[in-house]
């Protein structure tokens, strides 16, 4: 027997593989500080787990639940949206909650690309996008980001964007931290209107490290932008529950029930509590957000800039999201020299940037899903060798 061809566009993805290399290590008794995925180390709140514990409880709830997802949940995500960016929409056909949006880059490519057809992917960006569009026979295509990770919009118009039928977004960035801004959501859709494609904005980071400056914002907010526009979003950075896999793709009523008959044919739908909880969630308070996805990842991200800074590597200081992106020192071949040394020496697994592009290449990526007492240690450890790894 041989694999499907499609397999032979893709490799294992990287951390799928690194891990396993982690966990010998561990195994071994190396004790890795892991400071490479965006998995939050904190609880949700307890409404959240409450609820959940209050479901799972009941005789009546374990049956299979509505693809398109519950009442509850889709009118709680409404209003999460006109809550935090100011958006109308209608739950009950506007708002499509997904198992992750992971999920959801899968959905929607199947509902909106052809095979043969072109999806325009940043690069440096996440490899997903990628991946995923290529496992179904669509024709990929990167765009390059400016310094200021916003998307290069001369080089695009210079383009030939008629076979374009998608393009992926993702702001706040990952992995560079580029907030999103208006002007820029406001040329995506006006490019998208002009050349009759869907922009598909990732918006699972809008709420770390969000203040007046960098506000949260969503694609949806900009002019005419539910003409062309579908948004992802996601309850795994947010609210702390990436493991519950509860995300929701909003747009206009066209597109999400072309999602929505994709969808239909790959699940059944969330466990009912998981649901349930989500609504609790999304109704989390103003103060609980400041702490959890201000105040603590604020206090880790001074940390991983001190190790940034130990290592030699540059970064943008306007960065917002989980993440702190870096420029490594020239002397190095490539980031990967860098975080193999790390790896094997201090003993820290940080993200080499070649997995997100051949555009951070050069880079490296720092999560700040770790506490503080790991990022101290993880920074000693740093210093330690830092000497040693210049040479």
């Amino acid at each position: 027997m041989k694999p499907a061809e499609r397999l032979s566009n893709v490799t294992e993805y990287y951390f799928s593989r690194k891990l396993r290399e982690v966990a010998r290590m561990n195994a071994e008794g190396k004790d890795i500080i892991s400071l490479a995925i965006g998995s939050p180390d904190m609880p949700p709140s307890e409404a959240t787990i409450a609820t959940l514990c209050e479901v799972a409880r009941r005789h009546d709830t374990h049956g299979y639940q509505p693809t398109a997802g519950t009442p509850e949940l889709r009118r709680a995500m409404a209003r999460y949206y006109e809550r935090t960016y100011g958006i109308a929409l209608n739950p009950d056909c506007e708002v499509l909650p997904l198992i992750g949006s992971k999920e959801g880059i899968l959905h929607v490519t199947l509902a909106f690309v052809n095979p043969g057809e072109t999806v325009l992917v940043p690069n440096p960006g996440y490899p997903t996008y990628t991946s995923l569009s290529k496992l179904l026979g669509a024709n990929v295509e990167t765009y390059d980001l400016l310094d200021n990770g916003q998307p290069d919009f001369e080089e695009l118009r210079s383009r030939d964007l008629s076979q374009v039928r998608l393009m992926w977004t993702n702001y706040p960035h990952m992995p560079t931290g580029a907030p999103a801004r208006r002007e820029t959501y406001d040329r995506l859709v006006e490019l998208a209107r002009s050349n009759d494609f869907v922009i598909a904005n990732d918006n699972p980071y809008s709420r770390i490290l969000a203040n007046k400056e960098h506000p949260s914002l969503s694609i949806l907010s900009s002019p005419r932008a539910k003409e062309c526009c579908v948004e992802m979003n996601s309850l795994s950075k947010s609210h702390n529950m990436s493991g519950w896999r509860v995300g929701m793709c909003v747009g206009n009523e066209q597109f999400i029930s072309w999602i929505l008959k994709v969808k239909s044919n790959i699940d059944s739908g969330t466990f009912r509590g998981i649901q349930l909880a989500a609504a609790a969630a999304l109704e989390n308070a103003d103060e609980w957000h400041h702490e959890y996805n201000y105040e603590v990842y604020a206090r880790r991200r001074r940390l991983a800039e001190q190790i940034m800074r130990t290592l030699g590597c540059t970064y943008n200081e306007e960065q917002v999201g989980m993440f702190l992106w870096g420029r490594i020192p020239e002397h190095y071949h490539d980031a990967e020299e860098l975080t193999e040394r790390l790896l094997h020496e201090a003993r820290v697994f940080i993200t080499p940037g070649f997995i997100f592009g051949e555009n951070g290449r050069r880079n490296i990526r720092i999560s700040l899903c770790a506490n503080e007492e790991k990022l101290q240690t993880a920074l000693k450890r740093i210093e330690g060798i830092a000497r040693a790894i210049e040479h």
